[in-house]
């Protein structure tokens, strides 16, 4: 059963989400786990649902005036209404999620949506099918609607949660053909990276990978929540083994009429997410992310706390040739090439070693002064100093800014749950 606190909690991450999505949500129970189902979607041809793109215009003018399906359902009384169940959320709840609705009108409309952050992503995809006949010469009816996919990562738990729903569907048909009698589908899938994970990696599937309804269906209950979840051993860090899981969670989309053949579109979304039980070097002891998003440290050079460590990068990035090392053509990773955490020890303190030698060698015996030899690439990356390529920047800065600085880059690991090997970038701001 869903825990009532866990539900409280994806009801104000989905708020968040739909202010900067524009998505209309309705609260679903979570499946329980079990086996994913197969689902192999079979080609689109001539005949049947077709993307409006691909017709021509002259064959469109007759079908160029969308009705809400609500109205067209109207018309037409013989709407079956079977379909799958799902629990609509309190009408407070409901209420509150709607005012919120196109608050932001640009949505990602990519295969992987938009990845606000590790724990956050949103995918809205409009549709615009054209039907045409057996004989694919005519185009007898057409279909609009919004695809959404909002996806929940936690900090803290070994689980990701997907908000799916089927929105604003309009319809056009030409006599005799009925739109209430056309189905949508949505049908997840999962897989699993082995070559990324760690020994015995496992996905725990809902026990509902897949939804095919009549379009009454969905304009009666849009939205439908799936929990993908993946087993631990408890703690095993300690001996080496993080238990990380990279997978994939994917949505293949079907539209079907009774007279002809479906539309389908195989993965219309595709979310990598990775679970792990990586300890304290993560910060919380276990949790999942979305690992498509974009992490960043960011660093203001007017604060007064990192302003020298944060000038120290802006050369850097910007320019090189201000910096130690100094050679012809030098460029220093961080901003365009990623930066990757580097988590053993002993190779830190490699990187630092020679970058205080690098120091020395510049500036002299500076013991005493109150000054540290502030290194970047950080000697917590692989592109630190030993690198070898000398791509690096050293410069003596005090030392309660390279401390700041430090424990900045620290929070910045533990909020994005970054691991040993993890890309992230440095921006530095004004």
């Amino acid at each position: 059963m869903q825990h009532p606190n866990h539900r409280i909690r994806l009801v104000r991450w989905a708020r968040r989400a739909a202010a900067a999505c524009a998505v209309t949500l309705l609260t679903t129970t979570a499946a329980t786990a079990a086996p994913t189902q197969a689902h192999t979607p079979r080609p689109a041809t001539t005949a049947g649902f077709v993307n409006a793109s691909s017709v021509p215009k002259s064959e469109l003018r007759k079908l160029n005036h969308p009705v809400p399906f609500a109205a067209y359902r109207r018309s037409h009384s013989k709407q079956t209404r079977h379909g799958h169940t799902v629990r609509r959320a309190p009408a407070d709840e409901q209420s509150d999620l709607r005012q919120q609705r196109e608050q932001q009108a640009a949505a990602a409309k990519t295969q992987a949506g938009w990845l606000k952050n590790r724990f956050e992503s949103c995918q809205k995809k409009p549709y615009d099918l054209i039907l045409r006949d057996k004989n694919g010469t005519e185009a007898i009816g057409r279909l609009w609607f919004d695809m959404w996919t909002l996806g929940f990562a936690y900090d803290g738990s070994r689980r990701v949660d997907y908000l799916a729903s089927v929105e604003n569907i309009r319809v056009q048909t030409a006599p005799p053909e009925d739109a209430t009698k056309w189905s949508i589908g949505q049908f997840f899938r999962d897989d699993v990276n082995a070559s990324a994970s760690d020994p015995d990696p496992q996905i725990t599937a809902p026990s509902t990978v897949q939804r095919d309804e009549l379009l009454g269906v969905w304009n009666d209950k849009p939205t439908w929540t799936l929990t993908y979840t993946s087993p631990d051993l408890g703690a095993q860090f300690d001996s080496g083994n993080q238990q990380k899981v990279a997978g994939t969670v994917s949505v293949d989309l079907g539209v079907s009429s009774p007279s002809v053949s479906p539309y389908s579109e195989v993965d219309a979304y595709h979310s990598a997410v990775r679970f792990d039980y990586a300890g304290p070097v993560a910060g919380k002891h276990l949790g999942t992310v979305f690992t498509g998003a974009r992490v960043e440290l960011v660093m203001s050079r007017k604060d007064p706390a990192v302003k020298e460590s944060a000038l120290h990068i802006y050369d850097a990035l910007k320019h090189p040739e201000r910096t130690f090392p100094s050679f012809a053509g030098k460029t220093i990773p961080g901003e365009k090439e990623p930066l990757h955490r580097l988590i053993d020890k002993d190779k830190q303190k490699a990187n630092r070693k020679k970058s205080i030698a690098e120091c020395n060698k510049v500036w002299g015996d500076y013991s005493g002064s109150g000054l540290e030899c502030d290194e970047y690439p950080f000697a917590s990356t692989k592109e630190g100093s030993t690198k070898g390529d000398n791509r690096y920047s050293v410069r003596l800065i005090t030392g309660t800014d390279n401390n700041a600085g430090g424990n900045m880059i620290l929070a910045m690991y533990s909020a994005n749950r970054v691991l040993d090997g993890d890309p992230f970038y440095v921006k530095i701001t004004d």
